[in-house]
């Protein structure tokens, strides 16, 4: 794509400066911890619902910035809609409704992020909500929503002491 860019005269793509911190996103949604000691399913759906989880909480961050933010929250958004229509797509489903796949999951990304951003300051509440997203009303006995929560919750402290610039290179904490 760089080469058809460079031969055509396209200037870069703006995303492209998302992907460390859309690669720090994933990378802590795929640690083992959440899985092996929070109960997150280690399924399509919780490592789905693990980075969505965690791309809310940068999202929110990044709303806390105002204006400054809106451009790089846009950016982060379409690099997870591309990442996630690569998945759909390397899972074999075919072009007639890979938009509809797509469609199904930025929704579920809105629907989180706006009820983690309802809750991220009410330890209950927002437990409620992982237990809702994660385990999908249904925690098993190795669910443990209290452990994911304060997990999250310190991670979302991280962000807020952490400055915008660090952010933007993809720093969580």
């Amino acid at each position: 794509m760089k080469f058809l860019k460079s031969i055509f005269g396209f200037g870069p793509d703006p995303r492209e400066e998302m992907i460390p911190l859309y690669a720090a996103i994933v990378s802590e949604a795929r640690d083992p911890v959440w899985y092996a000691e929070g109960g997150v399913p280690d399924t399509l759906d919780g490592r789905f619902d693990m980075v969505a989880a965690l791309l809310s909480l940068v999202l929110m961050r990044i709303d806390a910035e105002g204006k400054a933010g809106r451009a790089p929250g846009a950016l982060l958004t379409e690099v997870f809609i591309d990442d996630m229509e690569g998945q759909v797509r390397q899972l074999g489903i075919g072009d007639v409704v890979v938009g509809k796949h797509l469609g199904k999951m930025v929704a579920a990304m809105g629907g989180r992020l706006s009820a983690y951003r309802d809750a991220i300051e009410d330890a209950p509440a927002f437990e409620e909500a992982l237990v809702r997203n994660l385990w999908r009303g249904e925690p098993g006995a190795e669910a443990k929503p209290a452990l994911v929560a304060e997990r999250l919750r310190a991670i979302a402290a991280g962000l807020k002491a952490t400055s915008w610039n660090a952010i933007l290179a993809g720093r969580l904490r």
